[in-house]
């Protein structure tokens, strides 16, 4: 995979199509391969430039805007910043220096302009097909998967609705999806905790979305490294829930920051749980004073219906998008 979160170099992840049960390996990126330089003439040294302290940037097209609820997001129309990602770097088995010399290989650099160049080419298909792509980002179990059944089953009909599932292994959410009898693959990373935008264009060619339909991406279960890999999409929508403790805005800031859109999931479980929704939702406007919040509970279906209105909108707001860029 890469550098810049620690997975393992050899993960392998492959698409399965649900419908055919076609299995894809996704070919290796050559620049994630032992991209490093290795000194041996006073030891083991791997020189690393972490270029992360003025923000990661995604740079969007004129096709990636919002609504007038997203629209004093921190994203301009030709860029999309998101400041201060930093990470802790764990090298247990080689020891490895820094230098500091100005001799560095900007591995970590190297990989996200990448993943960012081929997250630009799913942009301009998803513009091309005036496809609205959504990333769906969260820690393990806040109800990714229970959200979209039921996205799916209330606007199915209303919504060409597709999916791409990540995770590390297994078919399961896949085949809950496809139980419902929406069009589904599974991206599952191996040893990856994140989705990267070459696995999405694997398999948006599995999936191959029609024109003006709606692709969800439930990225891997995973608040950090997901934050920083673009995959093309219009939004991030980050779920987290009544389970996961009402600090999560403020312990993972980086995803928040990214995210456009913020749903605070199993509101029907508060009356059991020890969670302040103020406190959640003052903690997830301190780092993002933009966010668009959804409060719902994907099981009893309370609150899905503004939920369900933003995704009109921004549907609604696609083929408006496609005749400016034409222009």
């Amino acid at each position: 995979m890469c550098e810049t979160c620690g997975c393992s170099d050899d993960a392998k992840a492959t698409v399965t199509d649900l419908k055919t049960g076609e299995a894809i390996a996704v070919p290796a990126d050559d620049q994630k391969q032992h991209d490093h330089d290795h000194h041996h003439d006073q030891g083991h040294h791997d020189h690393h430039h972490h270029d992360h302290d003025d923000g990661h940037v995604h740079h969007h097209d004129n096709g990636h805007t919002h609504d007038p609820d997203l629209a004093h997001v921190e994203h301009s129309h030709d860029g999309h910043t998101h400041d201060g990602h930093s990470h802790a770097h764990g090298h247990d088995a080689v020891p490895h220096t820094h230098a500091s010399d100005g001799r560095i290989i900007r591995l970590e650099q190297d990989v996200l302009a990448k993943n960012n160049r081929l997250a630009e080419r799913n942009r301009g298909w998803f513009a091309g097909r005036n496809v609205l792509a959504l990333n769906l980002v969260s820690s393990p179990g806040a109800g990714k998967t229970t959200l979209l059944e039921r996205t799916i089953h209330d606007l199915g009909e209303e919504i060409p609705l597709y999916v791409i599932e990540g995770d590390q292994a297994t078919l399961n959410d896949a085949e809950r999806i496809a139980a419902t009898g929406c069009r589904v693959v599974q991206i599952n990373t191996g040893t990856g905790c994140h989705l990267e935008a070459d696995m999405v264009a694997h398999g948006l060619q599995q999936l191959d979305p029609p024109m003006n339909s709606v692709v969800m991406i439930e990225n891997v279960g995973n608040l950090v490294c997901p934050a920083l890999f673009d995959l093309g999409e219009h939004a991030k929508v980050v779920i987290t829930s009544v389970t996961d403790g009402d600090d999560k805005p403020i312990k993972y800031p980086h995803m928040f920051r990214a995210s456009q859109v913020m749903i605070l999931n199993k509101i029907d479980l508060l009356p059991h749980v020890q969670f302040d929704v103020d406190r959640c939702l003052d903690y997830a406007r301190q780092v993002n004073p933009y966010l668009t919040v959804f409060q719902l509970s994907a099981t009893t279906g309370e609150g899905l219906e503004p939920w369900y209105e933003w995704l009109r909108r921004q549907r609604q707001q696609r083929p408006q998008l496609a005749s400016a860029i034409a222009q």
